[in-house]
């Protein structure tokens, strides 16, 4: 992509000086992490963990060299043994808050990490409800679950194919805890893929916005009061990450309350929410915003 195609352009508007080095990082492969299976009984003397940096914000988590790779591999449990992922990935599911005995929906939960992360909080009571309205999509998030979560806890796990806009519909006041993971822009993958290159227009961004902030309202209507609500994308437009935010919180005012969250590793706060852009922290494009339901 050149430095005169419209996205290039939209974006410079939009970060001026930093964006040229962010266009850049957006190119290169993001810093992942092998997050540990804690559900499995896990056998280590497989892998030399020594040679990896922990840290200890992240717990159970291994962070990959960028020359280097991780195979999961099945325990005796026939559990694989490690889930790699986006370290931002792991931060925003843990900043639902996800409590021993919750009711948790995972609104667009495919490929199934941040579900992972959300199951192991549950402990030995609750149940969640991992949803993605994808057939393609489903298969692999039912896939992973099989592949890292005991049968016995599977039984409390269930994945469900629904528009997400349904469950404000239809289960109003349901859940303690919901992550929605919006679909998004994805401007990573738009520069892996040129057909996508030649496609995007500022239009794409306004028409998913008005669909993130449907699934937000959704979501609002679902959770119980006093329940909490992450907002996500993997966008680094503030169209479809702040400004959602902004709208729910204009419209939304009196039921309606913004948690401040925690940067953690390498987040960078915004007006609403926390960002992670891989210039900086080496990891993302990932955005999120922490509700209450008041």
């Amino acid at each position: 992509m050149n430095t005169t195609h419209p996205f290039y352009l939209h974006f410079e508007k939009i970060y001026g000086a930093r964006w040229p080095r962010l266009f850049e990082a957006l190119q290169h492969k993001e810093q992942q992490v092998a997050r540990k299976n804690i559900l499995s009984a896990s056998d280590d003397s497989s892998k030399n963990w020594s040679s990896f940096e922990v840290k200890p914000e992240l717990p159970n988590c291994y962070w990959l060299p960028e020359s280097g790779s991780v195979q999961p591999e099945r325990n005796a449990d026939e559990l694989l043994d490690v889930y790699v992922m986006d370290p931002a990935s792991v931060m925003v599911a843990r900043a639902l808050d996800v409590q021993e005995g919750d009711r948790v929906l995972d609104m667009c939960a495919a490929p199934g990490g941040k579900s992972l992360v959300m199951i192991e909080a549950l402990k030995n009571d609750g149940e969640i409800f991992c949803n993605d309205l994808s057939p393609e999509r489903r298969e692999r998030l039912k896939k992973v679950i099989q592949q890292y979560v005991p049968r016995d806890i599977r039984d409390r796990v269930w994945v469900t194919g629904k528009d997400g806009v349904q469950f404000g519909l239809k289960e109003a006041e349901s859940f303690d805890r919901i992550l929605l993971d919006a679909p998004c822009s994805g401007e990573r993958h738009i520069l892996e893929n040129p057909t996508a290159q030649s496609e995007w227009s500022p239009r794409r961004t306004e028409h998913l916005a008005t669909r993130q902030y449907s699934l937000l309202a959704a979501a609002l209507l679902a959770v119980k009061s006093g329940g909490r609500i992450v907002y996500s994308t993997c966008s680094i437009s503030p169209e479809e990450n702040d400004e959602v935010i902004r709208k729910l919180l204009k419209k939304k005012k009196t039921v309606v309350k913004l948690v401040e969250a925690s940067p953690g590793i390498g987040g960078e706060r915004t007006e609403f929410g926390v960002a992670y852009l891989p210039d900086r922290c080496g990891f993302g494009p990932l955005y999120f915003a922490v509700i209450e339901k008041t």
